[in-house]
């Protein structure tokens, strides 16, 4: 599931960067906008293999009882941690586009900063159930944090325009 968390994020970036790109390379901040969204993109894509292969390697020490149990489940709440906090950079990425471009490209990026935000709710989700954390660790505090970021994010970006 993270993976997936962290490929919808990756694809909502890339939306994001198309977006940036189409209302005008040249304008104020569009190639920076542009160059920040790829950079998300690449990021989450390399995050959900990592994610893939930390949950595998934990599931299997659950397994077999092995040693290293402890250290294979944090690190599979780990990496959803990022995937929480790099879905939440799309989602703000998205906000800065869509308040700068109009119609239905506004509404391309605002969408893709919703589907970044629900992105992050679900790794922050990951994080508590991975690891079964109380809702007071820091790190699924962490994760929810930059989950309701994203999701202010998303409606204000919503919320762009006229």
């Amino acid at each position: 599931m993270g993976s997936a968390a962290a490929e919808t994020a990756s694809k909502a970036a890339e939306i994001i960067a198309g977006v940036a790109r189409e209302t005008g390379g040249s304008g104020p901040g569009a190639r920076g906008a542009a160059a920040q969204a790829i950079a998300l993109a690449e990021r989450l894509a390399t995050l959900s293999n990592v994610d893939a292969q930390v949950f595998s390697a934990a599931l299997d020490a659950l397994a077999h009882g092995s040693p290293d149990l402890k250290s294979r489940l944090e690190e599979a709440a780990a990496v959803p941690v990022e995937i929480a906090q790099k879905a939440a950079d799309v989602a703000e990425a998205g906000l800065h586009v869509a308040e700068r471009c109009d119609g239905q490209m506004r509404a391309d990026a605002a969408g893709a900063a919703a589907l970044a935000a629900g992105a992050a709710l679900a790794a922050a989700n990951l994080v508590r159930v991975n690891l079964a954390l109380p809702a007071d660790d820091e790190r699924v505090r962490r994760a929810f944090a930059a989950a309701e970021d994203a999701r202010y994010a998303a409606l204000q970006a919503l919320d762009a325009g006229p």
